[in-house]
């Protein structure tokens, strides 16, 4: 009886160590992380200037959570929350609903607005479902040397037409081929690509409303994108539609880069339209490596079919320096000029139709 009380004493503690070892390890594949970037800024226009303090100049400022789970034979589940912050303030950030102009959400509250999805996925692919980033949006972003980011963001998203889900969608189902399982688990998202082959997604998105009215349809939608990359070379389109009983908006567009060693090219192409308005638009740009760090430069344009051709053009260039692999410093500088309507002014400032508007940014951006 005394061996087997002591064996027993010996057993139990082995056995719960164990356990909590199990679960410590079940636990372990989840991940926080995020961003907080601050940049003192500066915008001047023919009316306005303003100067402050402004969070995400570099890389939107963010908390997240990430986690996969290994289900056997290959298969595995996974979830991604990101909710972006105002790290100037330290308020939240609005989110969407319903895709529709209706359904923003916008109290300064903490939401996972950037993206809240679930993933099963193995070798054949991912099933994702969730808010999302929409698949066209990755071309405006992969190939923007500055990273639709600050005031050297792509004036093709600054000026775009294409409503509520021109970047992302919520009450989304997509279908993600050669990202490996849940990418952004191991990367960004798969607006970038590292290594090569081919790469797919595909996403359809509800308005969620009720049936029988004229506007049941509204917020409905879906996005495609395709892209190839030998490893220094990248190329992708993408195209997709958001149905509105007041008009549809459409989105398509293409890009690619060329990475030569001494410089990275990049542009895009993008068209759209908003019921019966047309626009257009387009980037050309690069990034240079110098030393540690890289300049980054980039002249983009939007036009549109709009009563007197709105029209506007902008120049950046920038520079970032890493002081870490999580720390980097930076400093970004930007001309827009418009044409007709256009007013597209800079960091808060505000410019008459017609004129032009200047605007800087000096930052640092830390990442954890």
């Amino acid at each position: 009886m005394s061996a087997k009380i002591t064996a027993m004493k010996a057993i139990v503690p082995a056995a719960l160590a164990a356990s909590l070892a199990g679960t410590a390890f079940a636990q372990s594949n989840v991940t926080v992380f995020g961003v907080v970037d601050l940049a003192v800024t500066r915008g001047s226009g023919s009316i306005s200037n303003q100067t402050g303090l402004t969070s995400g100049q570099l890389a939107a400022s963010r908390l997240a959570f990430k986690g996969t789970e290994d289900l056997g034979n290959g298969l595995k589940a996974g979830f991604w929350l990101e909710a972006g912050i105002n790290a100037d303030t330290g308020t939240g950030q609005s989110t969407n609903t319903n895709n529709q102009t209706t359904g923003f959400v916008k109290n300064g509250g903490f939401t996972f607005n950037r993206r809240s999805h679930l993933s099963l996925g193995g070798n054949w692919g991912e099933i994702r479902l969730g808010r999302d980033f929409v698949p066209q949006y990755w071309n405006i972003a992969h190939y923007d040397p500055l990273d639709l980011s600050g005031v050297g963001t792509s004036q093709v998203l600054n000026s775009s037409i294409g409503g509520p889900t021109l970047v992302r969608a919520s009450n989304s189902i997509s279908y993600l081929y050669g990202h490996g399982f849940n990418a952004a688990a191991i990367g960004y998202g798969p607006g970038g690509f590292s290594g090569s082959g081919f790469q797919f997604q595909a996403m359809g998105y509800l308005g969620e409303n009720p049936s029988g009215s004229a506007t049941s349809k509204d917020g409905n939608g879906y996005g495609l994108r395709a892209l190839y990359s030998t490893g220094n070379f990248t190329v992708s389109g993408a195209t997709g539609r958001t149905r509105y009983a007041a008009g549809d908006t459409r989105q398509s567009n293409v890009g690619a880069s060329y990475n030569l060693g001494v410089v990275e090219l990049m542009g895009m192409y993008e068209w759209d339209r908003n019921g019966p308005l047309k626009a257009r638009g387009w980037l050309a740009g690069g990034r240079v490596p110098v030393g540690v760090g890289s300049i980054r430069v980039a002249y983009s344009r939007y036009d549109s079919d709009a009563a007197g051709s709105p029209t506007a053009k902008k120049w950046a260039v920038g520079y970032v320096h890493p002081l870490s692999k999580r720390t980097a410093l930076y400093t970004t500088f930007a001309h827009v000029s418009n044409d007709g309507p256009s007013a597209s002014a800079l960091n808060g400032a505000v410019t008459a139709p017609g004129k032009s508007s200047n605007g800087f940014d000096l930052g640092i951006k830390h990442s954890f």
